[in-house]
């Protein structure tokens, strides 16, 4: 590098000396895209009265069945299908695991399958309000979920299954409302 430097103006050292360390690996990280959210829809779901399986040894465990409702975006709308449920586990810190599986009906007639997982989590004062069925405002709670969906690949809604898509929630007394996110 000293050898180098004779021959090069003094202000180059220290362009040069910045060259050798960024690699091409730190350079290729720095054109990774950061990801950002497109809206998809918002869906509003009804619910039954929860079924208390009881404590295992997993946690406690509940059955939430999904009655109806409906959703609507900018690309798609329809209804909530009856017939799926949210199968949740209480952690012993009142955290809930969130899986639900049911199905949407766009207004054209199309069924799309969908799987969300995630949590649901607050301090324990605003879990025992929830749990009483009060409406909590959802700054006061974190729901968060990941959600697969899948439908006919000749649908014109099949790029749903190739997107990422995320949900922030809001629990009701009889219902949750949940907003649907394409992670770009």
């Amino acid at each position: 590098m000293q050898l180098l430097r004779s021959y090069l103006p003094p202000f180059y050292g220290p362009l040069l000396l910045l060259a050798m360390t960024v690699s091409p690996a730190n350079a290729e990280q720095a054109t990774l895209a950061k990801p950002e959210l497109a809206f998809l829809f918002e869906a509003t779901v009804t619910l039954d009265p929860p079924r208390e399986v009881g404590q295992t040894h997993y946690g406690k465990r509940r059955i939430i069945g999904i009655n109806g409702g409906h959703f609507e975006g900018p690309r798609i709308k329809g209804e909530v299908l009856p017939g799926g449920a949210d199968w949740q586990t209480v952690r012993a810190d009142g955290t809930a695991d969130l899986v639900a599986n049911y199905s949407l009906k766009t207004s054209d007639g199309v069924i799309i399958y969908v799987e969300n997982t995630g949590v649901r989590t607050a301090a324990p004062d605003v879990l025992a309000r929830l749990a009483k069925g009060e409406d909590v405002p959802p700054s006061e709670y974190y729901m968060r979920t990941s959600a697969k969906l899948e439908v006919d690949n000749t649908s014109e809604y099949a790029w749903l299954n190739k997107a990422v898509i995320i949900s922030t929630g809001m629990r009701r007394a009889n219902s949750v409302i949940l907003r649907f996110y394409q992670v770009l």
